[in-house]
Protein backbone atom coordinates (compact mmCIF):
# COMPACT_ATOMS: atom_id res chain seq x y z
CA UNK A 1 0.00 0.00 0.00
CA UNK A 2 2.79 2.43 0.97
CA UNK A 3 4.82 1.83 -2.20
CA UNK A 4 1.69 2.34 -4.34
CA UNK A 5 1.10 5.77 -2.75
CA UNK A 6 4.77 6.65 -3.23
CA UNK A 7 4.63 5.60 -6.91
CA UNK A 8 1.47 7.65 -7.44
CA UNK A 9 3.09 10.71 -5.87
CA UNK A 10 6.32 10.23 -7.87
CA UNK A 11 4.24 10.04 -11.07
CA UNK A 12 2.42 13.23 -10.04
CA UNK A 13 5.76 15.01 -9.40
CA UNK A 14 6.88 14.09 -12.94
CA UNK A 15 3.63 15.57 -14.27
CA UNK A 16 4.32 18.80 -12.34
CA UNK A 17 7.80 19.05 -13.89
CA UNK A 18 6.42 18.92 -17.43
CA UNK A 19 3.57 21.35 -16.67
CA UNK A 20 3.69 25.07 -17.42
CA UNK A 21 1.72 27.62 -15.41
CA UNK A 22 0.36 30.30 -17.77
CA UNK A 23 -0.95 33.55 -16.35
CA UNK A 24 -2.34 36.79 -17.77
CA UNK A 25 -4.40 34.93 -20.37
CA UNK A 26 -7.22 36.83 -22.04
CA UNK A 27 -10.73 35.77 -20.89
CA UNK A 28 -11.45 34.93 -24.56
CA UNK A 29 -8.85 32.14 -24.56
CA UNK A 30 -10.43 28.69 -24.70
CA UNK A 31 -8.84 25.26 -24.33
CA UNK A 32 -8.73 24.73 -28.11
CA UNK A 33 -7.19 28.19 -28.73
CA UNK A 34 -4.52 27.58 -26.10
CA UNK A 35 -3.78 24.10 -27.45
CA UNK A 36 -3.42 25.46 -31.00
CA UNK A 37 -1.12 28.25 -29.81
CA UNK A 38 1.21 25.89 -27.92
CA UNK A 39 1.07 22.88 -30.26
CA UNK A 40 3.53 24.68 -32.54
CA UNK A 41 6.18 24.31 -29.80
CA UNK A 42 5.27 21.06 -28.01
CA UNK A 43 2.60 18.39 -27.78
CA UNK A 44 -0.06 19.48 -25.29
CA UNK A 45 -1.26 16.54 -23.15
CA UNK A 46 -3.80 18.39 -21.01
CA UNK A 47 -5.04 21.88 -20.10
CA UNK A 48 -6.72 22.90 -16.88
CA UNK A 49 -7.95 26.44 -16.31
CA UNK A 50 -7.71 27.60 -12.71
CA UNK A 51 -11.02 29.27 -11.77
CA UNK A 52 -10.93 32.68 -10.13
CA UNK A 53 -14.10 33.44 -8.21
CA UNK A 54 -12.93 36.75 -6.71
CA UNK A 55 -12.17 38.90 -9.77
CA UNK A 56 -14.40 40.18 -12.60
CA UNK A 57 -14.91 38.06 -15.72
CA UNK A 58 -12.79 40.44 -17.82
CA UNK A 59 -9.79 39.77 -15.56
CA UNK A 60 -6.92 37.65 -16.78
CA UNK A 61 -7.17 33.91 -16.32
CA UNK A 62 -4.51 31.28 -15.73
CA UNK A 63 -4.04 27.66 -16.71
CA UNK A 64 -1.90 24.60 -16.08
CA UNK A 65 -0.69 23.14 -19.38
CA UNK A 66 0.86 19.67 -19.29
CA UNK A 67 3.32 19.08 -22.15
CA UNK A 68 4.92 15.91 -23.44
CA UNK A 69 8.31 16.39 -21.74
CA UNK A 70 10.18 18.35 -19.07
CA UNK A 71 12.55 19.66 -21.77
CA UNK A 72 9.66 21.05 -23.85
CA UNK A 73 8.12 22.67 -20.76
CA UNK A 74 11.41 24.50 -20.08
CA UNK A 75 11.69 25.57 -23.74
CA UNK A 76 8.13 26.96 -23.80
CA UNK A 77 8.71 28.91 -20.56
CA UNK A 78 11.97 30.35 -21.90
CA UNK A 79 10.33 31.33 -25.20
CA UNK A 80 7.39 33.08 -23.51
CA UNK A 81 9.69 34.86 -21.02
CA UNK A 82 11.97 36.14 -23.83
CA UNK A 83 9.34 37.20 -26.39
CA UNK A 84 5.92 38.86 -25.97
CA UNK A 85 3.39 36.10 -26.62
CA UNK A 86 -0.28 37.08 -26.96
CA UNK A 87 -3.22 34.75 -27.45
CA UNK A 88 -6.65 36.23 -28.37
CA UNK A 89 -8.43 39.22 -27.01
CA UNK A 90 -6.97 42.46 -25.74
CA UNK A 91 -3.23 43.17 -25.84
CA UNK A 92 -2.15 41.06 -22.91
CA UNK A 93 1.24 39.33 -22.99
CA UNK A 94 1.08 35.84 -21.49
CA UNK A 95 3.34 35.06 -18.52
CA UNK A 96 4.81 31.60 -17.96
CA UNK A 97 6.64 29.81 -15.18
CA UNK A 98 7.14 26.25 -13.97
CA UNK A 99 4.11 24.74 -12.26
CA UNK A 100 4.27 24.01 -8.53
CA UNK A 101 2.75 21.13 -6.57
CA UNK A 102 0.39 23.48 -4.67
CA UNK A 103 -1.23 24.67 -7.91
CA UNK A 104 -2.97 21.31 -8.48
CA UNK A 105 -6.23 20.88 -6.60
CA UNK A 106 -6.32 17.17 -7.53
CA UNK A 107 -2.83 16.39 -6.19
CA UNK A 108 -2.43 13.13 -4.28
CA UNK A 109 -1.49 13.24 -0.60
CA UNK A 110 2.26 13.16 -0.13
CA UNK A 111 3.21 9.93 1.68
CA UNK A 112 4.14 10.60 5.32
CA UNK A 113 2.78 14.16 5.34
CA UNK A 114 0.26 15.12 8.02
CA UNK A 115 -1.65 18.38 8.36
CA UNK A 116 -3.18 19.55 11.61
CA UNK A 117 -5.50 22.50 12.16
CA UNK A 118 -6.63 24.11 15.38
CA UNK A 119 -8.65 27.11 16.50
CA UNK A 120 -6.72 29.87 18.22
CA UNK A 121 -8.23 31.42 21.34
CA UNK A 122 -7.61 35.15 21.99
CA UNK A 123 -5.32 34.27 24.93
CA UNK A 124 -3.18 31.95 22.77
CA UNK A 125 0.39 33.28 22.16
CA UNK A 126 -0.01 32.70 18.38
CA UNK A 127 -3.34 34.59 18.20
CA UNK A 128 -1.66 37.98 17.63
CA UNK A 129 0.52 36.53 14.85
CA UNK A 130 -2.57 35.04 13.16
CA UNK A 131 -4.32 38.44 13.37
CA UNK A 132 -1.32 40.15 11.74
CA UNK A 133 -1.29 37.54 8.95
CA UNK A 134 -5.03 38.12 8.41
CA UNK A 135 -4.52 41.91 8.18
CA UNK A 136 -1.60 41.47 5.77
CA UNK A 137 -3.71 39.17 3.60
CA UNK A 138 -6.49 41.79 3.42
CA UNK A 139 -3.93 44.50 2.58
CA UNK A 140 -2.39 42.37 -0.19
CA UNK A 141 -5.84 41.57 -1.61
CA UNK A 142 -6.66 45.31 -1.76
CA UNK A 143 -3.31 46.04 -3.45
CA UNK A 144 -3.87 43.23 -5.97
CA UNK A 145 -7.37 44.59 -6.78
CA UNK A 146 -5.93 48.07 -7.37
CA UNK A 147 -3.18 46.68 -9.61
CA UNK A 148 -5.74 44.66 -11.57
CA UNK A 149 -7.89 47.75 -12.09
CA UNK A 150 -4.84 49.68 -13.32
CA UNK A 151 -3.79 46.80 -15.63
CA UNK A 152 -7.28 46.58 -17.17
CA UNK A 153 -7.29 50.35 -17.81
CA UNK A 154 -3.87 50.13 -19.49
CA UNK A 155 -5.01 47.18 -21.63
CA UNK A 156 -8.15 49.04 -22.72
CA UNK A 157 -6.05 52.09 -23.62
CA UNK A 158 -3.62 49.96 -25.64
CA UNK A 159 -6.49 48.13 -27.37
CA UNK A 160 -8.03 51.50 -28.36
CA UNK A 161 -4.67 52.73 -29.70
CA UNK A 162 -4.21 49.55 -31.72
CA UNK A 163 -7.73 49.80 -33.11
CA UNK A 164 -7.19 53.43 -34.17
CA UNK A 165 -3.85 52.54 -35.79
CA UNK A 166 -5.49 49.67 -37.66
CA UNK A 167 -8.29 51.96 -38.91
CA UNK A 168 -5.67 54.53 -40.06
CA UNK A 169 -3.73 51.87 -41.99
CA UNK A 170 -6.95 50.57 -43.55
CA UNK A 171 -7.86 54.09 -44.77
CA UNK A 172 -4.39 54.52 -46.29
CA UNK A 173 -4.60 51.19 -48.13
CA UNK A 174 -8.09 52.02 -49.41
CA UNK A 175 -6.83 55.37 -50.68
CA UNK A 176 -3.85 53.75 -52.42
CA UNK A 177 -6.14 51.09 -53.89
CA UNK A 178 -8.55 53.73 -55.23
CA UNK A 179 -5.67 55.73 -56.76
CA UNK A 180 -4.39 52.60 -58.50
CA UNK A 181 -7.90 51.64 -59.71
CA UNK A 182 -8.99 54.96 -61.21
CA UNK A 183 -5.80 55.53 -63.24
CA UNK A 184 -4.47 58.43 -61.12
CA UNK A 185 -1.21 56.57 -60.47
CA UNK A 186 -0.61 56.03 -64.21
CA UNK A 187 -1.30 59.70 -65.00
CA UNK A 188 1.10 60.85 -62.25
CA UNK A 189 3.72 58.37 -63.46
CA UNK A 190 3.52 59.72 -67.02
CA UNK A 191 3.67 63.31 -65.76
CA UNK A 192 6.82 62.67 -63.67
CA UNK A 193 8.31 60.18 -66.14
CA UNK A 194 8.11 57.22 -63.71
CA UNK A 195 7.45 53.55 -64.39
CA UNK A 196 4.47 51.94 -62.60
CA UNK A 197 4.69 48.21 -61.93
CA UNK A 198 1.76 46.17 -63.24
CA UNK A 199 -0.18 43.89 -60.83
Amino acid sequence: MGSSAEEEYASFEEKVKRTVYLDNLSPQVTESVLKTALDQFATVKSIKFIPNYLEPKIAAQCALVELDSVKKAKEVILMIVQYPFMISGMPRPVRARPAEVEMFDDRPRKPGRKLTCRWLEPNDPDFEVAQEIKQLTCKHAAEAALLLKHQLQEEEKLATQQSETLKGHYKKYKLIDSIMADGTAQRLARQYNLRVADD
